[in-house]
């Protein structure tokens, strides 16, 4: 299981470990749009990593899920933690979280 597409998910995981926010997601998915768009109106700047569509690259994404144990995209990580996808990171946007985690 650990050599299952570890190319993908060493690209996610050294994201994840470099830059303050990272959204992993895919093509056509409309949640992925909806939680890139709410952090770029936040004014959150993030890496954005794409892995093919519905139809395409579903075995790298399935890599991912099991790396992270989240089982849906988008996927977004603040300072290396999972916080999970579309309405868990608007609500951190709402209350004020996602920036208090960017702060300390």
């Amino acid at each position: 299981m650990a050599g299952f597409h570890a190319g993908v998910v060493a690209q996610v995981r050294d994201a994840v470990g470099r830059d303050a926010v990272v959204v992993v997601g895919m093509a056509q998915n409309p949640f992925v749009k909806k939680v890139r768009r709410a952090l770029d109106e936040a004014g959150v700047p993030f890496t954005y990593l794409e892995f093919g569509s519905y139809v395409s690259a579903w075995k790298e994404r399935l890599a991912i899920k099991m790396w992270s144990g989240w089982p849906t995209f988008p996927q977004v990580f603040v300072r290396g933690t999972l916080i999970g996808g579309n309405d868990e990171t608007r609500a951190a946007i709402a209350d004020g979280a996602l920036k208090q985690m960017l702060a300390g």
